[in-house]
């Protein structure tokens, strides 16, 4: 048997951690069911507890990496095998849901309910699956070896050490290594120590940390001391999360920023120790960055313990400071720089690659090896080289992500917000603890541009939000490779997408065959970017989990046929038909689909009236509704209960018929954004005067005014509760010339930014009470008069401000007249 290629190993290595990403995916689904004991879990509790115990034993084999590198074509065909097998699972999973969810709504008829073919149908299909498993296990097994401990929770601990968790009694013979690490941290002339303790288990590394932390002279010497526990999953976040606890402050609600502010504030003057013990693996150093940057640099010290060498260099010793430590690092570092030929992009890639790995040799020699396999064998240029590399290191969820990017046209700039949609409604992100799945989409597409595989192209000047970003020619070319290769999708010669029979994610073009389009019967992912008009039958592309319409060219009259067929895609997650001028309603059908996540309306400007049936979609989690004229939405929203995000809603006077009132958003307990806007018309009972501080967990609010000059309606919005939690707040078309009395730093002590647009706004602050905004935004705001030194002193944080056409501001940093932007330095 002739010796696999690194082209080959690599292709085989990547399938097995994407089909694994997908195996541990449907793993979650699965036991989600199992334990909420759902009706279609009852009828088919055998097969899907024999499914998941095949997709546990999968998963495991999977992750012996080091043997998939010797293996040979049945490996390969296994994974082709075992990844089609996921996608019927999938399916077979979906429609069970969506069963499930038709039982429950009384509404809804059919024969669906009762119907004893999609009882046989589903059983006959489970036992299939679970044969197919079987098979590829068998397969798999006589390659790969499972671990013993394939049933071990990998669940993420992180506590402040406790008194009981120290013994002195225990501590023999190291007391030298405790002397010698005492000296260094007592050394007041070294700035900002990090000391790293590495050994096998049972060797004493917690041992000597906790001898440290306890030791009389240690405790006098720090103003505060933090020992945090990490296991083997790893979260930054919940890490820092954890360092404020020990500090002895609230974490709830507060994001990433927030945190990293609070531990400022805290240690501001203050020496500090913190010990992490048991760290595993090496990630992503941003965060230890951005939290040695708020750590006072005198006399403090972080102590990380770990079993591995590389996470200590990645967390201990993340940073050169430009300069090459060694001559060995030095002589790598050039080799490197000649094999990327000159070229940025892939100077740039490896060197995004190596940053976690300075102080490492042998890491920077195994990727020079590496990239020598790949220039040579397969004639790769250097920058295409460095960009798989690059790829190789992502983890499989990242490594889905980014090649749904090989769809888009070349050269073109992708909503950041379109493509986390997609993300969401392939399965591809979802939420993490306390964080939604599009804050998750928005964490992973930042860290695709911090490995240099994705650049952006608009974001948000306060704390780097992306809008829009696109990839590079070369990256493209790479993408379009993996993503041939893993059948996710075809391209012809000039890199451009063809539809195959194994299309799985697909960007219709005007160039393409509309008959081929309805013969994809695996096709998962639709996004329309053509000018031509198109028939649909019903249930054609019954796959489909995201279907994105926006802007497309739909006549009147096929507005009913669109959703006769859109109504037929049971399986659909994802919706999109944003700035559909022939949209004037949302028909009664919208109720099939009890699927869907995302519901994306904004900017149909015809668009009237709303099926009462959308309260039913219980699965909600984004409804976007900006720009629409709806004046009365359906009575019954409130029981949307899982929907974070809800834009467009407008708050009108008392109807004569039921509609949604304001004081029903308070059933929608999970929003995390509110976009809301009042009129001349609009009526605020007493009793709805304080929903918006039942929202305990919102985030964002927006309110436009709309040029409303009811002096009724402003005094109205001047009584209102704000939310406890709020973080954003915009302001637009407030026509008064101060701001409603509860935006004041008191009743909004967590808000992060705030933004106020074309108002008649004279005065911004009190002067009582210092804000803790980090950006403030003030746009066509004429008549405000605020002086530059008073801002100072009420915003003694602001990092970041954005001015445009606010005459009277006096000795502003930046322009006010023009749009400018200042940044703190």
């Amino acid at each position: 048997m002739r010796r696999n290629t690194y082209k080959d190993c690599a292709h085989i290595i990547t399938m097995s951690l994407i089909v694994g990403a997908m195996v541990q995916t449907l793993t979650e689904h699965v036991f989600t069911a199992l334990m909420n004991q759902a009706e279609f879990a009852l009828d088919f509790s055998g097969q899907f507890e024999q499914l998941k115990t095949g997709l546990d034993l999968t998963k495991a084999l999977l992750a012996d990496t080091e043997s998939l590198n010797h293996k040979n074509n049945i490996v390969k065909a296994a994974l082709f095998e075992l990844r089609e097998v996921i996608y019927k699972a999938d399916d077979v999973l979906t429609d069970c849901l969506v069963r499930d969810e038709y039982r429950k709504d009384g509404s809804c008829s059919g024969s669906l309910f009762h119907d004893p073919f999609f009882l046989h149908r589903t059983g006959k299909k489970l036992k299939d699956i679970n044969l197919r498993m079987k098979e590829i296990e068998q397969t798999l097994g006589k390659f790969l070896r499972a671990p013993d401990n394939i049933h071990r929770e990998d669940a993420y601990q992180v506590r402040v050490m406790v008194s009981q968790d120290w013994n002195p009694t225990e501590i023999i013979g190291l007391d030298s290594d405790v002397e010698k690490i005492k000296g260094w941290l007592l050394d007041t002339s070294k700035v900002l120590s990090h000391v790293g303790i590495v050994g096998m288990g049972g060797l004493g590394k917690t041992t000597i940390a906790q001898k440290i932390f306890h030791d009389l002279e240690v405790v006098g010497h720090f103003h505060k001391l933090i020992w945090v526990c990490v296991s083997q999953s790893f979260s930054a976040d919940r890490i820092m999360r954890s360092i404020l606890e020990g500090l002895g402050e609230n974490v709830s609600g507060a994001g990433v920023t927030q945190i990293l502010s609070r531990i400022q504030q805290v240690l501001k003057d203050k020496s500090c120790l913190i010990v992490m013990d048991d760290v595993w693996n090496q990630t992503d150093v941003d965060w230890w960055t951005n939290l040695c940057s708020v750590i006072p640099k005198q006399s403090s010290c972080i102590i990380v313990t770990t079993r591995n060498e590389e996470a200590v260099i990645g967390f201990a010793f993340p940073t050169s400071k430009g300069l090459c430590p060694e001559d060995r690092l030095e002589k790598l570092g050039k080799e490197l720089l000649k094999k990327c030929g000159g070229l940025p992009l892939a100077i740039k890639t490896i060197g995004s690659l190596l940053a976690s790995k300075v102080d490492s040799p042998s890491q920077w020699r195994r990727v020079l090896e590496s990239f020598h396999a790949l220039t040579t064998e397969g004639k790769t240029s250097s920058v295409m080289a460095s960009l798989r590399l690059s790829y190789d290191e992502l983890p499989p969820g990242l490594k889905q992500c980014l090649l749904c990017f090989s769809i888009y046209p070349e050269d073109y700039e992708i909503r950041a917000d379109q493509l986390i949609h997609w993300w969401i409604g392939e399965g591809l992100v979802q939420s993490k603890g306390s964080r939604t799945a599009v804050e998750v989409g928005y964490e992973y597409l930042a860290e695709l541009i911090s490995r240099c595989l994705v650049e952006t192209v608009q974001q948000r000047g306060f704390d780097g939000r992306v809008y829009k970003c696109k990839i590079h020619d070369m990256v493209r070319e790479l993408i379009i490779m993996i993503a041939e290769e893993e059948e996710l999708c075809g391209f012809d010669e000039q890199g451009r997408q063809k539809l195959t029979a194994n299309t799985r994610w697909l960007c219709f073009i005007d160039e393409m065959e509309e008959k081929s389009l309805k013969r994809s019967s695996k096709l998962r992912a639709l996004l329309m970017m053509s000018s031509r008009r198109f028939d649909f039958e019903r249930n054609s592309l019954r796959s489909l989990r995201m279907l994105d319409l926006s802007n497309c060219t739909v006549d009147e009259h096929c507005v009913k046929d669109l959703f006769s067929w859109i109504s037929s895609l049971k399986r659909l997650a994802s919706l999109n038909l944003s700035g559909i001028q022939a949209l004037k309603e949302v028909p009664s059908s919208i109720h099939k689909l009890l699927n869907l996540q995302l519901l994306l309306l904004t900017g149909c400007s015809n668009l009237e009236k709303i099926h009462p049936s959308i309260t039913n979609l219980k699965k909600l989690i984004i409804l976007d509704l900006g720009g629409c004229p709806i004046q009365y939405l359906p009575q019954g929203l409130g029981r949307l209960s899982y929907l974070q995000e809800f834009s467009g809603f407008k708050v009108v006077s008392q109807p004569r018929m039921p509609c949604f009132r304001l004081l029903e958003i308070r059933e929608l307990i999970n929003l995390r954004i509110l976009r809301i806007h009042v009129s001349s018309t609009t009526v605020i009972a007493d009793n709805e005067l304080d929903v918006l501080s039942q929202l305990r967990r919102l985030n964002v609010l927006a309110i436009d005014a709309e040029d409303c000059r009811n002096n009724n309606v402003l005094e109205m919005l001047e009584r209102l509760t704000p939310p406890p939690s709020l973080q954003e707040l915009y302001l637009r078309n407030y026509k008064k010339e101060t701001l409603p009395s509860w935006v004041n730093p008191g009743q909004l002590s967590r808000l992060q930014y705030l933004c106020i647009e074309n108002g008649d706004l004279v005065k911004l602050s009190s002067g009582q009470t210092t804000w803790n905004l980090e950006g403030l935004c003030l746009k066509y705001l004429m008549r405000l008069e605020v002086d530059w030194k008073d801002l100072e002193k009420d915003m003694p944080v602001l990092h970041y401000m954005e001015i445009s056409h606010c005459y009277n501001l006096k000795d502003f940093p930046c322009s006010v007249m023009e749009p400018g932007v200042w940044r703190k330095n």
